[in-house]
This record gives C-alpha cells, sequence and structure tokens, in this order.
C-alpha cells in the first residue's frame, strides 16, 4: 500500500476531513490510479491512525463527490473519470435547498430536483439537501434554492454573505427571479406565460376573462398575474375585479371555491380563466363541473405545467409545459461556473421560454371566426 502518513487533528476542524484531504491527496499524486482498488476501511484506520468511523466517513464524502466509487461486495475504487476535465466539479459540494411549503412529490419541484441531480452528477460535484439557511457544517461551496420567497433570499444574503465572512458562498435562485446583489436567478418566463394566455384567449374570440392565482409572494406568481393583467389591458381584454381569484396557497381555499362558484353561476361570468397553477386549474375543473358548465363549450381553460395528468383530465388540458429539468440543469452548472470564476456579486437572471401545449380545454367563443 503507498505510504499514508498518520494524521494530525487540526483545531476546529472534523477529523473526517483531513482524512479526505489526505487520501485524495495521495489520488492526486498517483498513488492510487482512477480504476484502483482503495486499501479496506480498516488498513486505512491502522495506516493513518484514526477511528474506522472517522475512516468511513471520510470514503463515504469522496464517493458522494465522484472520487471513489463502490462496487457491491467488490470494494472501494478510484472513480475511472477521476480527473478528466469534463467533470470539473470533483471536490465541490453544493446545497440544494427547497422552503417549507414545497412539496417533492409534485411535478413542479420534483423535475427541478431531477434536473439539478443530473446536473451535478454530470459535473462531478456533490449534493446535499438542505432547509433554508442550514450549512452547519460551513461545507458546502454553493447553495441553489428552489421558488424561494423574496424575504428568504435576503435573510439568505444575510447568512452566506457576511461582510465578515472570509469565504463568501455563491447563490443560486432556480425558478424564481428577483433584482438581488449577488443573486444568480434561472427563471421560466412567467410574464410571458402570462402574456401568452391573453393572448391565446383574444385569438379564440374571448374578451371577457378571469385569472385564477397565487397572491405574488412566490414571484411566478406575481410575474403570471402582471403579464395577463397587462396583456388584457393591451388587446382590450375585460378581467372584472371579481373575476380575479389570488390565493395565499398553491391552490383555492374553501371559502374562495365557493365564491369561485358563485362567480361561475353568474350570467356576467368571464367566457375564460387563466388558472396561473396546475393545482388551480384543477380547482377551475372542480368548480366548473360543480355549477354545470361544460369545458370547453362554455368555458376555456388554460393552466401552467404538465405532469402526465393533464392530458387525462378531461377535457385534457391546455398548459404551458415550463422547461424545469432544463432549469435545474442549468442551474447546476451557472452555480460551479460562478465558483469557479469567483463572480459572486454581480446579479444576474437567465430566462426560458415555457411552450404552450393546445389540447381540449380552450375553444373559439361561438359564432367567432379565426380567420376573420
Amino acid at each position: 500500500m503507498p505510504e499514508l502518513k498518520s494524521i494530525m487533528p487540526e483545531p476546529g476542524r472534523p477529523l473526517y476531513l483531513t482524512v479526505k484531504d489526505a487520501v485524495r491527496g495521495a489520488i492526486d499524486q498517483g498513488h492510487f490510479a482512477p480504476g484502483v482498488r482503495l486499501p479496506s476501511t480498516k488498513a486505512l484506520s491502522v495506516e493513518l491512525s484514526v477511528s474506522l468511523v472517522t475512516v468511513h466517513r471520510a470514503m463515504q464524502e469522496l464517493v458522494a463527490s465522484g472520487v471513489l466509487r463502490r462496487g457491491q461486495g467488490k470494494g472501494t475504487y478510484v472513480h475511472e473519470s477521476y480527473g478528466q476535465t469534463d467533470r470539473p466539479g470533483l471536490g465541490y459540494r453544493f446545497g440544494l435547498a427547497f422552503h417549507a411549503e414545497s412539496s417533492l412529490a409534485d411535478a413542479y419541484h420534483g423535475q427541478i430536483l431531477e434536473g439539478v441531480r443530473q446536473g451535478v452528477d454530470n459535473l462531478g460535484a456533490d449534493l446535499v439537501l438542505l432547509r433554508f439557511g442550514e450549512d452547519w457544517r460551513k461545507e458546502c461551496h454553493g447553495f441553489l434554492f428552489v421558488n424561494p420567497f423574496e424575504d428568504q433570499v435576503v435573510k439568505i444574503i444575510r447568512t452566506f454573505r457576511s461582510p465578515r465572512d472570509e469565504s463568501p458562498r455563491a447563490i443560486m435562485v432556480v425558478g424564481a427571479s428577483f433584482s438581488l446583489p449577488g443573486v444568480h436567478c434561472i427563471d421560466s418566463d412567467n410574464d410571458g406565460i402570462g402574456r401568452s394566455a391573453a393572448r391565446h384567449f383574444a385569438s379564440l374570440g374571448h374578451t371577457r376573462v378571469g385569472f385564477v392565482g397565487g397572491t405574488g409572494r412566490v414571484s411566478n406568481d406575481r410575474d403570471r398575474w402582471n403579464g395577463f393583467r397587462d396583456s388584457c389591458e393591451e388587446l382590450g381584454l375585460v378581467l372584472h375585479p371579481d373575476h380575479v381569484f389570488r390565493e395565499d396557497g398553491w391552490k383555492v381555499d374553501e371559502a374562495h371555491g365557493a365564491r369561485l362558484e358563485a362567480m361561475l353561476r353568474s350570467e356576467s361570468r368571464p367566457t375564460a380563466l387563466f388558472a396561473g397553477g396546475y393545482y388551480f386549474a384543477l380547482d377551475v375543473y372542480s368548480a366548473a363541473a360543480a355549477v354545470g358548465l361544460r369545458l370547453p363549450d362554455q368555458l376555456s381553460v388554460i393552466g401552467v405545467d404538465d405532469p402526465p395528468s393533464a392530458m387525462h383530465l378531461s377535457p385534457s388540458l391546455t398548459t404551458f409545459r415550463q422547461p424545469l429539468l432544463k432549469l435545474g440543469q442549468m442551474a447546476a452548472g451557472s452555480l460551479l461556473a460562478n465558483v469557479l470564476d469567483g463572480d459572486l456579486g454581480v446579479g444576474q437572471r437567465t430566462v426560458l421560454q415555457a411552450d404552450l401545449v393546445e389540447r381540449g380545454s380552450c375553444a373559439a367563443v361561438p359564432g367567432f371566426s379565426q380567420n376573420a
């Protein structure tokens, strides 16, 4: 076995990190080539004069960061791709945080998570799930925050960009847009989504429209509403205040659900509703069914997000498909670039376009000719 010297503890630093650096240093110096099997955990603990638990933790860290790989019942090996220039993230760790109101089971957050995972894996970096503001071991080189509230981002900046911090970390926001210094945002064009929804309704001859969505604490709710409202005004569509429902959460609550049904029973109801999220679209479907309105003959609906169930609704949902996997992948790559460049102080915004998927929940107003 190549010589590895006994480890000396470093004040204020976990011992397993020192072991991790020693083993990786031996690999970088050529003592263990890519594809070569490492000594057993027991042998390393003896050689380094540390406990089995410490060595095991260090090896876990190296496996997680792509330096090592483990074969079932075969031992631990230096990863064959270690040192390749197309895996520039080796040795870097990113923290990924979702706010408490998020669900990884829904299509939106699940696809972003998968995109980030794919991006980080391709780079060779390590990824850990954190709570907002959490990095108690201070081991992350950068952070990805998914669809946060603006006040959360401000708190994040204070936490990880303290003037006393000698090593400030890169901050990436995924699925939200804020004009904050030193924060790179990667998001869908939510303002464009709202505008496209209004234009689509107008192209079908609708002149009385409504909106069901969030209050705007989450930026995509804010931007979809602003884009839809502004485009309706530009196109001359009537968006009456009684036809606007904005919720604090991600779906219509019971009280507003009753008001939504009452509005749909009214003779002055809109002929089309833009639902600013998938669950809002489901609520509109339920309210329409409760009052006996036929979709799309008596009410057209456009939603946002396209989980597999959207095409199986009756009628299938016309909706905006966001490039969620791509958002996550790009966020991982951009975060590493910011870390490597040391460019942490300039705010940036990258916007990707969503696609309108036309299905059965929208129809032209009776008597309206799209060719006129």
